[in-house]
């Protein structure tokens, strides 16, 4: 695969930054994955970590070098993120559990799948159009404009997110094909919210990703002021299919990884064998309910 890619993340005007992202990548399989961890709930900064961990472990794990099927890894490892926030608010004893949103990413051959939870987005910029762009999941997305107009709910209440004590509610898309110059940019509601979607799209397309993505967090950052939220953007400008330059010549389940705390040469942490089963169950009860709405 060949791709140019750029990551930051500003903490704002808060206390501290509960964002987490990176990116990891075997000769043909690239992961993406950026969470939002929740205020208003405790440790919402591991409940992030956890997600974007968990999430890159069961990567290494299953892309040797390609995974089988992007979009059962996605739901299965966003599933199993999820058990793993509970798993670690039991363990602690909290009161209340740890809760993220998550938004990942999976390129494999010439196209992208994704999956995302809470308000954390992914858009899919194409000549300086959007192409596709996730739906956030909170009251306000979901009313009529008429509704949202009128500034009855606030756009942070969400209705799902990872760590909740409800199985969390996920939107997955794709495979979508891409094509030479497509800009792919995740990010944290801390920039969607201070520039418009509009600019956002105008900026990508007219740039590089390492000039537009710093150019975006900056004008976030000035637009919110001092109660800035963490401002958190991934990004990347798909080239080609073939073989990602820097891991020509790598044995083909080589592995490297940007994901804080992450060390791609050690031992994938074992996962619960339990809430992967629970995990993969979730999944079929999913899939038959989809079915069972398309007929």
């Amino acid at each position: 695969m060949r791709f140019s890619v750029f990551q930051v993340s500003r903490r704002g005007g808060r206390a501290k930054n509960e964002d987490r992202m990176g990116y990891c990548y075997t000769r043909e399989s690239g992961l993406f994955v950026l969470a939002d961890g929740m205020g208003g709930h405790p440790e919402g900064e591991a409940a992030a970590q956890l997600a974007v961990q968990t999430v890159s472990a069961l990567h290494q794990q299953q892309a040797t070098p390609q995974l089988a099927r992007a979009s059962d890894f996605l739901v299965h490892a966003l599933l199993a993120s999820h058990r793993r926030i509970l798993r670690y608010g039991e363990e602690r004893g909290l009161a209340d559990t740890p809760r993220t949103t998550l938004v990942a990413a999976v390129l494999q051959g010439d196209s992208l799948t994704w999956v995302h939870c809470g308000d954390s987005r992914l858009y899919l910029v194409r000549g300086g159009a959007l192409l596709a762009r996730t739906r956030d999941h909170s009251y306000l997305e979901q009313m009529s404009p008429d509704m949202a107009r009128a500034g009855r709910v606030s756009r942070n209440v969400l209705y799902t997110c990872l760590g909740s004590p409800v199985a969390p509610e996920y939107e997955l898309t794709g495979p979508v094909a891409l094509q030479r110059g497509d800009k792919i940019l995740l990010c944290s509601d801390g920039l969607w919210s201070s520039v418009s979607d509009e600019r956002i799209v105008e900026q990508l397309g007219a740039m590089p990703v390492a000039q537009a993505v710093p150019e975006l967090v900056e004008q976030a950052l000035r637009a919110a002021g001092d109660s800035s939220d963490n401002v958190t953007a991934l990004a990347l400008e798909w080239r080609s299919a073939d073989a990602f330059a820097s891991t020509r010549g790598q044995a083909p389940d080589a592995f490297a990884a940007t994901v804080q705390g992450m060390d791609p040469k050690a031992a994938v942490p074992e996962l619960d064998e339990a809430a992967i089963d629970r995990s993969i169950a979730e999944i079929n009860d999913a899939i038959r309910r989809t079915a069972a709405r398309r007929i």
